[in-house]
Parts: structure tokens; C-alpha cells; sequence
């Protein structure tokens, strides 16, 4: 696997057209196998190249972007929410159907991006680094969505790889989550980022 995405890579507006619903089921079972609740109202999607590609061709679609440079400048913002072969890409939600407690928790969830963490087997647990591309959070409340970089030691892989257990969780003070194990094919898919 690449660890980038490359114009080449993508399909005309045309060609996505008429391949678009089939992709899209085929994500929906891909994220399947990519996909961790760590609470009822806390889940993390780990991004890989299937995840990022039917992103960025969903934004070509939805804003009728066909010109070089636009889908370049569209490259360049999708492509380090990839998995680098040493680390764990994410994307956090944080979803509540009714509008009230949302707004109320995600004032109490201020500050929960920087409180993740995952660990594999029993060595000592790696947190987070959050919304490297730019803040969401201020000081009333987070943001429902939140970008996640796990990053991993070499020791941390060879263990993964020999098939040690992977462990999530959350140390914020509202929610104190952990640790979740990684389902099996969960586990594989993101060996197979470590690649």
C-alpha cells in the first residue's frame, strides 16, 4: 500500500458516477472491520487508504471539482489523515441523537482529544496526538469530530505483529473509558497498516 494517495489513483466525476453506489456499499462493509465504540456515544473509525480515497472522491463529486490544481489541493489536505506504517489513523465521533444533551456534553467533554490512548498488551499505554492540522475545541465546548494520530514504537509493532492484544481508552474525567479490546479483524486491518 502506498502511503499516499495520487491523482492517479482517483476516478474522473464521470467514472465515480457510475461506480459511486457500489463503493460506497463496499465501504460500508470496509468500515465495518474498522470501526471501535468505545462508549454508546464515543466511536473511533481508523482511516486507511479505501476510507481517505472515497473521501476525497466524495468531495470531488460534491463540489464538481475536476481541475488539476483543486484536486491536488484536495491530495494534499486528505493525504495525512493516512496511516504512515508506524501509527494508527483515526477519525473520533462524538454523537448524541438529542440535540440538548449534545450541546451539554460537548461542553463537558472539553478537552477529551488529548485523553485517548491505546496500548498494546500490558506495555505502557501511548496517548494521542489530536487535530494536528488545526484546533476544534475552544473554551466552551470540543468538537463532535476530532482527527487522531496513534503513534506507535518500534517494540509497540513487533508485538502487534506476534499477535499481541491492542487495548483503547479514554482518561478524561467525563469519560473514563477502558481498556476496550481491538476485535479480532479490527486487530488485523490495522497490523495490515503497519505494513
Amino acid at each position: 500500500m502506498k502511503a499516499r494517495i495520487e491523482r492517479e489513483d482517483l476516478l474522473t466525476l464521470e467514472a465515480y458516477a457510475k461506480v459511486r453506489r457500489q463503493m460506497r456499499e463496499e465501504l460500508i462493509a470496509h468500515k465495518k472491520h474498522r470501526t471501535l465504540h468505545l462508549n454508546p456515544n464515543i466511536m473511533l473509525v481508523f482511516e486507511d487508504k479505501k476510507t481517505i480515497s472515497y473521501q476525497i472522491q466524495e468531495i470531488l463529486r460534491a463540489e464538481k471539482i475536476f481541475e488539476e490544481e483543486e484536486i491536488e489541493a484536495e491530495l494534499q489536505a486528505y493525504n495525512p489523515l493516512l496511516p504512515d506504517g508506524s501509527n494508527f489513523k483515526a477519525t473520533m465521533l462524538i454523537q448524541y441523537v438529542d440535540m440538548e444533551e449534545r450541546r451539554r456534553m460537548l461542553a463537558l467533554l472539553r478537552g477529551i482529544e488529548d485523553t485517548l490512548w491505546c496500548q498494546v498488551g500490558t506495555m505502557d499505554r501511548v496517548y494521542v496526538f489530536a487535530d494536528e492540522d488545526l484546533e476544534r475545541s475552544n473554551e466552551e465546548k470540543t468538537s463532535a469530530v476530532h482527527f487522531l494520530r496513534f503513534e506507535l514504537l518500534p517494540e509497540m509493532k513487533t508485538a502487534l505483529k506476534r499477535g499481541l492484544p491492542l487495548f483503547f481508552g479514554c482518561d478524561h474525567s467525563m469519560a473514563r473509558i477502558g481498556p476496550v479490546e481491538a476485535y479480532e479483524t479490527l486487530r488485523e486491518s490495522l497490523v495490515a497498516d503497519l505494513n
